[in-house]
């Protein structure tokens, strides 16, 4: 699943420097020393140099990225500037340094390392050219990735508090909430105004966040409130008084009450407001040059150019052949029926749901546990990074996707975790609990991540940046290896797998139908009840995710085959000399990167071990 971002999907494509929270504050247009387009590189300055001004100078620009980086400076209590003119800043700042790159690096010239950064750089740079006129596109505040959820939720999750400092950090962005929502409220009036809005559908899902913070809490000190709970909870571990731990909670209190409260308040009124006229089209065709915007979508995330006609017959066709490995497996348990009547059983049935969200969350970490210990076999290179399951937060459970993942930072602060939505245990099916815990912790996300994360020697914009159809690829192809490596015992377990395959299927099926195909949310929610074993919650939640969040759902897919192909391809042209665990180096130790870099990377090893 996708990881946390705060703005629109776009948006956090055109900076390097974070794979969640993105931003910049208003500053001087120029790239950093040495770095524009006039002015080439000096002969002794190394390509290495030149990204990591680069990188110094984005950092600069967001507070939030340092935050998730670890990074805790005189920064540490502010927030990213979302207005235009910071968005148009980074956006020049990136585009200089990859024309003085150009300018002044020869990738022939460069060592193998360099060249694929020189190469990954290029190919980042020229993606966010493509983005960049549709940077107001997306929606500030959605059910999937919305402000309104994302920054308490940033607060919770990425906000350290060691000491007294980093507690009045805390505090002080807190008090600067109200500005920050405010500031997004007016983009996402003026957005509305040009008819860039989300459906009407949204908005409850919306207001009810909302609601969730501003009627949380019991008493003068709120207690119940999310985001005061956590603070109360973190300054509870400092080595302070009673006395200064209650005053600092109660400078928290005043200001949620003084500045954050009356800002939701404010964008609660503007979303009612919105709502009375909120289009009931979904897909981003009803937006200004929306066909534009969906196929450049489509090519960042795929990072291939097939078109939305392609996508849509690939999915149907991989639907297909999905269905008839089901029917082996049907035919092992002994059901009878037909498929449908087998899908009703697996989403009726009683049986293949948790009763606790104890008990989800325990097996989820017991098949984490296995994994870990069987990694060895198949991978030479296992991240440092823990890796913890936990519940998505009740402020945000009602909106939030069905299981997501962060990234841990980089000096060890904080671990890597896997976010499961416990909210209605049956929209989460025992069946295909192993496979999700595959994907979004051991060997999927959390893996490559940590493994990106710890990377040494490479630019920060290669140990922190991503490309989806890599990433998503690679959580999926995570789910079969784990057949490979021994797993799924049980045969409804190895049926979830096959449904979780089929539900990306689907995906290329239901994101092109909506955005391309004028297709109505019913309309693809029906499609994935007639294909798909999956709960009717489940199912609903999905769709309105591709909704909001076009084109990312089509990466999992066109990934995945692209790693299975290169894998298949490299047994066949090296025999016994095949390694899968040097082939999942290749793989990994490189960071992100488009499916034709990534194809040539192996092409390269296959080269290098047949000469050998």
């Amino acid at each position: 699943m996708p990881h946390i971002a705060l703005r629109a999907p776009m948006i956090a494509l055109l900076s390097g420097t974070a794979l969640a929270l993105s931003g910049c504050v208003a500053a001087p247009a120029t790239a950093p020393q040495g770095a524009s387009a006039a002015e080439p590189a000096k002969p002794a300055e190394t390509l290495n140099t030149l990204f990591a001004k680069y990188d110094a100078a984005m950092l600069s620009l967001s507070p939030e990225t340092k935050a998730y980086r670890g990074v805790r400076d005189a920064d540490y209590g502010r927030w990213d500037d979302d207005s235009d003119a910071a968005a148009v800043t980074r956006y020049k700042l990136q585009q200089e340094t990859a024309a003085a790159m150009r300018a002044s690096f020869d990738p022939a010239k460069l060592t193998t390392d360099e060249a694929l950064s020189f190469t990954l750089f290029d190919a980042e740079a020229k993606r966010a050219e493509s983005l960049f006129p549709y940077r107001d596109h997306g929606y500030i505040f959605d059910q999937m990735n919305g402000a309104q959820s994302q920054l308490p939720a940033f607060l919770i999750n990425i906000q350290r508090v060691a000491n007294a400092g980093e507690a009045e950090a805390y505090i002080t962005r807190l008090a600067g909430l109200g500005d920050k929502i405010d500031a997004l409220t007016a983009q996402a009036r003026d957005h509305a105004a040009t008819g860039i809005m989300p459906p009407k559908w949204v908005y409850p899902y919306l207001l009810s966040d909302i609601e969730n913070l501003l009627h949380a809490g019991q008493g003068d000190g709120l207690i119940g409130n999310a985001v005061l709970d956590d603070f109360r909870a973190k300054v509870a571990k400092l080595d302070l008084t009673d006395a200064e731990k209650s005053a600092l909670a109660a400078r928290a209190v005043a200001a949620w009450h003084g500045a954050s409260a009356p800002a939701y308040a404010r964008l609660a009124d503007e979303l009612r407001r919105q709502m009375a006229y909120a289009p009931t089209a979904d897909g981003v065709w009803r937006l200004p040059d929306g066909a534009g915007y969906y196929t450049a979508l489509l090519a960042s995330y795929t990072s291939t150019d097939m078109t939305a006609a392609q996508i849509h017959d690939l999915g149907l066709r991989e639907v297909a052949r999905i269905h008839k490995a089901m029917d082996v497996i049907q035919a092992q348990v002994g059901f009878k029926g037909d498929q449908k009547a087998f899908f009703a059983h697996l989403r009726d049935s009683p049986e293949f749901y948790h009763e606790t969200r104890e008990a989800y969350l325990g097996e989820a970490t017991t098949r984490i546990n296995a994994m870990q210990a069987a990694l060895p076999r198949f991978f030479n290179t296992i991240p440092a990074a823990p890796l913890t399951v936990k519940a998505v937060e009740a402020f945000r459970e009602k909106s939030a996707g069905k299981a997501f993942y962060q990234s841990p930072a980089p000096d060890g602060s904080r671990p890597g975790t896997y976010y499961v939505n416990l909210y209605n245990l049956r929209d989460m099916s025992v069946t295909e609990l192993e496979a999700l815990a595959y994907h979004e912790g051991i060997p999927g996300h959390h893996l490559q991540r940590a493994i990106q994360t710890e990377l040494k020697n490479v630019p920060a914009f290669r140990q922190y940046g991503g490309f989806t159809a890599y990433t998503e690829g690679w959580g999926l192809y995570a789910e079969e290896l784990g057949k490979d490596m021994g797993f799924y015992a049980d045969p409804y377990s190895d049926f979830g797998r096959l449904g979780m395959e089929l539900w990306r299927a689907c995906r290329l099926v239901v994101d092109t139908g909506i955005h391309d195909k004028r297709w109505s949310r019913e309309q693809a929610i029906q499609y994935l009840r007639d294909n798909t074993p999956n709960p009717e919650g489940d199912i609903v939640k999905a769709i309105e995710r591709y909704i909001v969040y076009p084109g990312q759902a089509t990466a999992y897919t066109i990934g995945k085959i692209k790693i299975v192909e290169l894998r298949t391809r490299a047994k066949a042209k090296l025999g016994d000399r095949f390694d899968i665990r040097e082939f999942h180096d290749v793989v990994l130790t490189g960071g992100p990167m488009p499916l034709s870099v990534l194809e040539s990377r192996v092409e390269t090893w296959i080269a290098g071990k047949s000469a050998q």
